[in-house]
């Protein structure tokens, strides 16, 4: 690649970056104003910032990636690499492919036909190597093929352009290449490259480096520059470049290339496994590139996304970047940063007068409002990801963000900006002694780690809840909400007091971030992951900072043999249908024996039947119901459905609770006050309800204004946590020289005083 930069060839390419943004070209690229937005919004890294200005773009794609170990197509692999272009194309961007794999291809096909056409003496004999250039002829129409018809199922078109390094030294060639291109990427068809080594004039086409380029990884860096691309990505096997072998792990992946820096520091591995690359030859071509003005991103051609999050801004791969080094300038914000900066926002706001911090909710209130056009726009985005991506209905529902939510949420900011301050209340004062005073008072708990899924209304209520109790709070929201989430953690940083600053919340983009915040112990005080079980389950097993959430929402309602019929039918039509998703939503409906013989039980059914809901019945209730029988009682639907079952007694109802409940919220409905307080007094869950919909279970209806989750734990905050539950305390003594001295000259009275002295 040294020719390229230093040799008599350089002068017919041209090393001018592209500059002109493809945000400003027009209705053709709308679609990229949506995706990009969103990244300026949320202070993009630095080293990203330069896809937002990405038009034309080429992606290379290596012989292990479009190759099995066997020799065989990774057919999942090139379908995921075809499904992102489509929809590149169809955002607008003009996608050039540069694919490998035709000799690993061929050379798989020749062995199979070799075999088919010899004799068992044939056999016997030494078996030659292939000749690669036949090979490549073999395996050039097999990969062109199937490349046409993966494409041809997702309605695009695409072309075939076999190159030769010698062709580059004609200026007439160069001309028409850049015109056939450009005429094909107007006609919406991709262009499909690759080096025909079948005919290459090279003595020795896998070893020679005197031509032009000599590998497909320096082909395409030629063509980068000479059909003047906005990015290069170069897929590979591994995310990107490594520290050391990819395999050790106390290797680490190198974010960002910068040759004075990196260069003679990494020792680079085999050449790849069927090709001519590798790690060496990518990176030669990278550096070249970039040098020339044309960004750089090696990274993982086995995910099945990975072009895509190139694309939006996120910190995958190892870019290659002109302006590499002066990034070195540009403090890089670590997660340890990050939660210190969080902790320091806090104690900024605890300096703070109660009524300034209750102004900055009501800002945040005023800027939710003010903004609600950009949120639903964001939100709007990422429902129609969801939606395109085959989501359940269950997680659209929590994703999506209309007005009336807005305005809750606005409203609930509100309620928590006229609540008693929660900050430095006296708790507790005790006389120890004559002028010995001990007080107890309220303060925050320091910095919060909040992780969830889906709602991005969680991120204002976990915000609001932040800025009321004082924490500094750290936030990583589900992939399906970024947008949404970016904009509002925007819309809520804008209004902080410089005093403050907007690092007293810290929105975390990356999941590759969680496990370096999970490790910092001294710097997080709470961690609470809200999601599903899995996502609660790995939290509590990857960190030693205190974990504080319920994994399940399995909640109960016991309609007992006194229950007024009409109001068990209201509450259990609402418990299950008001918001199916929500975790306080009923999954299992406990109905006496009595019922069943008197037509409650039937009444209760058609009820839910009525709304849509589908039934699975426990051992007694499926066989009575003719309903499929559950082979699960713990089981969590957050859908239109839910099981029944049919008990002896309130006694048996709790047993099932205790047994098979989440510990979450449970309720019966009964009007005989006795078997009622049994059942409040013997279900050990956090919230117990006496003819109230499960759905009460809940921040904002509890009065606490908002909640950061709902706990199931059994110490510290249980139940919907709010700004009580994210308030610690701490001892203040006053006194006036005193000392034990081995209490011999103390008197201790410890006399209770009034809170207010």
């Amino acid at each position: 690649m040294e020719l390229l930069q230093n040799g008599h060839h350089k002068p017919f390419v041209s090393t001018k970056p592209t500059t002109e943004s493809p945000l400003a070209n027009g209705t053709a690229l709308t679609q990229l104003t949506s995706l990009f937005e969103t990244q300026f919004l949320a202070n993009i890294d630095p080293s990203r910032a330069f896809v937002t200005k990405v038009k034309r773009l080429i992606v290379k794609v290596g012989t292990a990636v479009v190759t099995r170990s066997d020799g065989r197509l990774a057919l999942g692999r090139i379908g995921a690499l075809c499904e992102q272009l489509k929809e590149l194309s169809t955002q607008g961007f003009e996608v050039i492919l540069v694919t490998s794999g035709a000799v690993g291809l061929g050379k798989q096909r020749l062995r199979y036909r070799k075999l088919a056409n010899s004799s068992f003496s044939d056999l016997q004999k030494p078996q030659g190597e292939l000749d690669g250039k036949a090979c490549a002829a073999v395996g050039q129409s097999s990969l062109m093929a199937l490349y046409d018809t993966m494409f041809s199922q997702l309605d695009v078109t695409s072309s075939q352009l076999l190159v030769n390094d010698g062709f580059f030294r004609d200026s007439g060639f160069r001309k028409q290449l850049s015109d056939t291109v450009n005429s094909l990427l107007d006609l919406r068809v991709i262009p499909i490259f690759n080096e025909n080594d079948a005919v290459s004039t090279r003595k020795a086409p896998y070893e020679d480096s005197s031509g032009i380029f000599w590998d497909n990884d320096s082909l395409a860096g030629l063509l980068a520059l000479e059909l003047k691309a906005d990015l290069l990505v170069l897929l590979s096997d591994v995310e990107g470049l490594y520290s050391g072998p990819p395999s050790d792990p106390n290797s680490k992946l190198i974010h960002t290339y910068v040759k004075e820096k990196h260069q003679g520091e990494i020792t680079f591995g085999d050449k790849s496994r069927l090709g001519r690359g590798g790690m060496t030859a990518k990176v030669n071509a990278a550096v070249c590139a970039a040098h020339a003005g044309i960004p750089v991103i090696i990274t993982s051609g086995y995910a099945t996304n990975n072009i895509i999050r190139v694309l939006q801004g996120e910190r995958i791969g190892t870019v290659f970047h002109k302006d590499a080094h002066l990034w070195t300038n540009l403090k890089e914000v670590s997660a340890r940063e990050m939660a210190v900066a969080a902790r320091e926002g806090s104690r900024q706001l605890q300096i703070l007068k109660s009524e300034e911090r209750r102004k900055i909710l009501l800002a945040v209130a005023d800027a939710l409002e003010k903004n609600e056009s950009t949120i639903r726009r964001e939100n709007e985005a990422d429902v129609a990801d969801a939606v395109a991506a085959g989501y359940e209905n269950s997680l659209i529902s929590r994703l999506t963000l209309k007005q009336e939510k807005i305005s809750s949420l606005a409203k609930s900011v509100r309620m928590l900006a006229d609540m008693e301050e929660p900050i430095g209340q006296i708790l507790k004062r005790t006389e120890l002694a004559d002028k010995l005073i001990l007080e107890k008072m309220s303060c925050p708990l320091g910095v919060l780690l909040i992780i969830f899924e889906s709602r991005p209304d969680a991120l204002v209520q976990i915000a609001a809840l932040a800025i009321r109790s004082g924490n500094g709070l750290l936030l990583k929201g589900g992939k399906e909400a970024r947008r949404s989430n970016a904009i509002l953690h925007k819309v809520i940083t804008s209004v902080m007091p410089d005093t403050v600053g907007d690092r007293l919340i810290g929105l975390v983009t990356s999941r590759d971030e969680i496990p370096d915040l999970l490790k910092l112990d001294d710097v997080i005080d709470l961690v609470v992951p809200r999601g599903s079980n899995k996502l609660v389950s790995q939290i509590k097993e990857s960190t030693k900072i205190p974990v504080l959430g319920h994994a399940d929402g399995i909640c109960h309602v016991y309609v007992d043999k006194s229950a007024n019929i009409d109001m068990a039918k209201h509450i259990v039509r609402d418990a299950k249908t008001d918001y199916p998703a929500a975790c306080n939503a009923m999954e299992t409906l406990l109905v006496h024996k009595d019922l069943s013989n008197n037509g409650g039980l039937n009444e209760l059914i058609l009820e839910l039947q009525r709304e849509g809901v589908k039934l699975y019945g426990g051992p007694r209730a499926s066989s009575l119901l003719n309903v499929s029988e559950t082979n699960n009682f713990h089981h969590e639907y957050s859908s239109l459905a839910c099981t029944v079952e049919i008990v002896e007694d309130v006694f048996a109802a709790i047993d099932h609770i205790n047994q098979h409940g989440s510990s979450h919220t449970e309720c019966i409905v009964t009007e005989d006050c006795e078997v009622a307080e049994t059942f409040l007094s013997q279900v050990d869950s956090a919230a117990v309800f006496h003819n109230a919909s499960t759905r009460f279970c809940d921040g904002a209806r509890f009065g606490l204004g908002a909640e950061v989750g709902i706990s199931t734990s059994r110490i510290h905050a249980r139940g919907p946590v709010g700004v009580e539950g994210l308030l610690t305390n701490r001892w203040i003594l006053r006194g006036s020289g005193h000392v034990v001295d081995g209490d011999q000259a103390i008197n201790y009275t410890y006399k209770e005083l009034p809170l207010k002295a």
